[in-house]
């Protein structure tokens, strides 16, 4: 659901748990085959995080089970395909095929306890 403001409403704040698992969502900007982007917000060092869900060696979704975007440590986002491993703070990938290449960030809020992610257009780094 969207507000007036360009922010769509994610889940409640507590539906995240810190290095845990994550929640998936439609991101409403439309790709090339005219269907809403998937993408997943994640808790790391306090702060809730969102990217699309789209690893950057292969445009595939990068969890193995629905929500399940840490490694076993809950230090690293982890492609399911691949291992390519994925700062959770910068989206940056530090190990895999895709080393050096970045998730494409979505801004995230929380607010009144819930989050937010603003609809504006990503940067695709």
């Amino acid at each position: 659901m969207t507000d007036g403001a360009g922010w769509l409403d994610v889940c409640a704040s507590d539906a995240l748990a810190e290095g845990g698992e994550g929640v998936r969502f439609e991101w409403p900007d439309v790709r090339d085959d005219g269907r809403p982007a998937p993408a997943f917000v994640v808790r790391f060092d306090g702060r809730a995080r969102a990217w699309l869900n789209r690893c950057r060696h292969m445009a595939v979704e990068l969890d193995w089970l629905p929500g399940r975007f840490f490694d076993d440590s809950g230090l690293y986002l982890i492609c399911a395909m691949h291992g390519a491993l994925y700062e959770p703070d910068s989206g940056e990938c530090v190990a895999g095929p895709c080393r050096g290449a970045h998730l494409v960030p979505l801004r995230c809020e929380e607010r009144d306890g819930r989050v937010t992610v603003a609809l504006a257009q990503p940067s695709n780094r």
